[in-house]
């Protein structure tokens, strides 16, 4: 029989995971959560998964079909999955006085990001009080703007819910289908909320962490910096694609005046990456150009430990480092005076191949089992899923069961990453004994 402290550390996120999935499942499927009919299995367990990986893919509209209770419910899954069940379970070890394996603080330094295990309560308490301080601040803002159109109390539940969804990288929301909406508001303090929330959480766990103790150690880690970096580049970069394409005569935006098209390029860019809040409502509307930088930054998608997925921005950097540094004829990738370790870069390889992997095979099955479908559509649902980002070409409520299946499992595979369900597959790596010689191996 195989005890809990035997399994891998990568292999109990998973299992974790998976556990959650079975309680939000079950937990949707109940009575007096759906307004009118009960959620069916395959609904639930779909919502489930999108609002556990913080993705936002649905077959539902929760703002239509899901009473207050159904979406308290929603919100809950969406923080769980967004702050992390290994967190969670940390806090709930902690109350009932139980005390933390060394392979339970194992797996969650891997969820985290972390290196140094004794750190991690500390890391922990803190990290649930910034999230709830972020949260706070981003749903009385969002209160205030919303106040006038939705009055107090309704404006109050739907501030504190689009504040958690937000942050958590999740692209719910309750507006769609009421009321006469067909999405979020996209006046400009709406989408600076949203927008800052976005941000925040697709910088990482250690990356805020370290940002929220600037002010008294004046002074970032390699991490942070290298991580800062690249996501205001990546930011700048899909604003300016995403302004120049929807400015053409195909695009969406070109009837807008300058400065809302900028502000609505802006947005999209930094909801791309993490989060499905569009600003935009119908995203078929996109240009062709438009859609292949979304599907872009999507497959990039977030930092390490944050609340997005894709194959993440460390290793979209340490690749590309390694490329510059291969052009350049350096022994090894440099940044900032220091040196990318080469297990760094074969791990960013092995999480290139097999995001490559899911997301091609992915797509044909869908494809294969889905005759009406265009490229474009399932190409775009697919990466949504994996970068768990919850943006859709209008295509998620034509998915038959197999389809459905295949995009669960790709949000599950998006939310552990990567690299986490190589190492539980893998579990504790051999030490070799016998090596051979070099074979040559012919490139290009």
């Amino acid at each position: 029989m195989i005890r809990w402290r035997n399994i891998p550390p990568a292999a109990r996120l998973a299992i974790g995971l998976l556990g959650l999935v079975a309680v939000g499942t079950g937990l949707l499927h109940l009575p007096g959560v759906s307004s009118g009919r009960l959620l069916s299995w395959s609904e639930a367990l779909f919502t489930a998964v999108s609002a556990l990986s913080v993705t936002g893919l649905s077959l539902i509209q929760p703002g239509r079909d899901l009473t207050l209770f159904g979406q308290l419910i929603l919100m809950f899954l969406i923080q769980a999955g967004g702050v992390g069940f290994m967190v969670m379970a940390v806090v709930l070890f902690r109350l009932v006085g139980r005390r933390i394996m060394y392979l339970d603080r194992i797996a969650l330094r891997d969820s985290l990001g972390l290196i140094d295990m004794r750190a991690i309560l500390r890391f922990t308490r803190r990290l649930l009080w910034m999230v709830g301080v972020i949260e706070l601040i981003g749903a009385w803002f969002l209160w205030l703007n919303w106040r006038g159109m939705l009055g107090d109390g309704r404006a109050a539940f739907y501030a504190l819910f689009h504040s958690v969804a937000a942050f958590c990288n999740a692209g719910f929301d309750l507006f769609t289908g009421v009321d006469g909406f067909s999405g979020i508001p996209n006046d400009g303090a709406t989408l600076t909320i949203l927008g800052g929330l976005i941000f925040l959480g697709s910088l990482g766990m250690p990356v805020l962490m370290d940002l929220w103790d600037y002010p008294e150690a004046r002074k970032l880690s390699f991490n942070t910096r290298l991580t800062l970096v690249v996501v205001i580049g990546l930011v700048l970069l899909g604003t300016f694609g995403l302004f120049l394409s929807e400015s053409t005569v195909a695009g969406t935006l070109r009837d807008e005046p300058f400065l809302p098209r900028l502000g609505l390029s802006l947005f999209q860019s930094v909801a791309t990456r993490t989060a499905g809040y569009a600003g935009i409502n119908d995203l078929e509307t996109l240009s062709p150009a438009g859609q292949l930088i979304k599907i872009g930054l999507m497959f990039v998608g977030s930092a390490p430990a944050s609340m997005g997925g894709g194959i993440t921005t460390g290793t979209f950097i340490v690749l590309a480092l390694t490329f510059w540094s291969y052009i350049r004829r350096r022994g090894s990738a440099r940044i900032f005076s220091r040196t990318i370790p080469p297990d760094t870069v074969r791990r960013a390889l092995a999480v290139l191949t097999i995001s490559l992997f899911v997301v091609f095979n992915a797509t044909w099955l869908i494809l294969l089992t889905h005759p009406h479908a265009t490229l474009d559509q399932v190409l775009f649902e697919v990466i949504s899923a994996f970068a768990t980002c919850g943006f859709t070409l209008a295509f998620t409520g034509q998915l038959n069961l197999f389809g459905q299946l295949i995009i669960v499992f790709v949000m599950f595979w998006g939310r552990l990453g990567a690299l986490t369900i190589i190492l539980a597959l893998a579990g504790t790596p051999r030490r070799e004994l016998v090596e051979y010689p070099e074979g040559q191996v012919l490139i290009g």
